[in-house]
């Protein structure tokens, strides 16, 4: 059984978290841990559904915040223990977002009377398919509990700078056909692979948009990420399947992205599998947040769950130690200063 001391430094404390392994659907030990630490604190309810824990103020203040950060990780690459090297906390999650965690952790337990009540949300299942998402869960058994924040912080690695708002994703597959035959008599069919080069060449010359919001820009992007084709390997291809994938500007609905998309494939079969809108920046609703981390908002390129947040009404920011290019890979870390950084300047603003 591990135990985490919420008061230790920051830097031990992302240590701490690092070393106990919790890849996605495996977060049960670190949830355990987490539930432990929080409820030796007075000052704050506690409350769990699955493997998500929920930590609330209940001071009667006029407004309150949520601050957010996800338990789980992708799977290991040979990057644990962690290391503590020239200024940085090496090791599986550190980055993406371990880190986070540790910052939100010791807000937590070392600010007990803020000047807003402030609900915590260590949540599970980040990093795989939203249907098993900690905060849906959430959503869904404790109704209300999310929405009765005024602004919600998630604690994405961000650069230690505040990225608003977020786009939205789109995955569809791009049905090509054909007809088969034997690849002995080849010119009797009507090869699908080949004639799916239509399809590349069109994404290829494709030039995605640039979308200013509230002064922020916002790059779409349109990418083939899979072609499948052949059943074996003396058989012309019927059908061919270009998956492609879309992350449009916050400005776009989910419909308007998919009719967006179906509009560059007219002449194809079009198959939606998954799309999710995205979130506008509102920056006209974290004034004195902004403010207070003393800095310039960026637009976040990617899908967060600041996305979810705004669905419920939620204005949402990320805001987090740690370059979010680093995150999913072996050589993950989260600079000292990061961590210092949003720990100080999140404190505060809560005192």
């Amino acid at each position: 059984m591990s135990d985490l001391d919420l008061t230790a430094d920051v830097v031990t404390l992302t240590r701490a978290l690092v070393d106990l392994p919790s890849e996605s659907g495996q977060e049960g030990p670190l949830a355990d841990a987490v539930e432990r630490a929080l409820r030796r604190l007075p000052h704050l309810a506690v409350d769990r559904v699955g493997n998500s824990v929920i930590a609330r103020t209940g001071l009667g203040r006029a407004e309150r915040a949520l601050v957010a950060g996800h338990l789980d990780t992708v799977p290991a690459a040979g990057n644990l223990p962690s290391r503590l090297v020239d200024g940085r906390v090496h090791g599986l999650g550190a980055c993406d977002m371990k880190g986070g965690v540790a910052v939100a952790l010791r807000l937590a337990a070392t600010v007990p009377e803020p000047v807003r009540d402030v609900t915590y949300v260590f949540y599970e299942c980040e990093e795989v398919e939203g249907e098993r998402n900690g905060l849906g869960r959430i959503a869904a058994a404790r109704p209300g509990l999310l929405e009765e924040a005024g602004l919600a912080i998630l604690m994405e690695p961000s650069d230690a700078g505040v990225e608003a708002g977020c786009q939205g994703i789109l995955t569809a597959d791009i049905v090509v056909k054909g007809a088969r035959a034997h690849t002995a008599r080849a010119w009797q069919g009507s090869n699908a692979a080949h004639k799916a080069g239509h399809v590349l060449a069109r994404l290829d010359a494709h030039v995605p948009e640039r979308v200013l919001i509230d002064g922020l820009e916002y790059r779409e992007g349109l990418s083939a990420v899979a072609v499948r084709a052949g059943v074996a390997g003396n058989v012309v291809p019927d059908e061919c399947v270009v998956t492609v994938d879309c992350r449009f500007a916050p400005s776009r609905s989910a419909e308007e992205a998919e009719a967006y998309v179906r509009g560059l494939f007219p002449e194809y079969e079009v198959r939606v599998t998954e799309v999710v809108g995205g979130a506008l920046p509102h920056l006209d609703r974290i004034g004195s947040l902004r403010t207070a981390l003393g800095a310039e908002p960026r637009a976040k390129l990617g899908w967060t769950d600041v996305a979810r947040f705004a669905a419920l009404g939620v204005p949402a920011l990320n805001y987090g130690p740690g370059d979010p290019s680093l995150a999913h890979t072996a050589g993950e870390y989260v600079p000292v200063a990061h961590l210092r950084r949003c720990e100080a300047r999140l404190r505060a603003w809560l005192r």
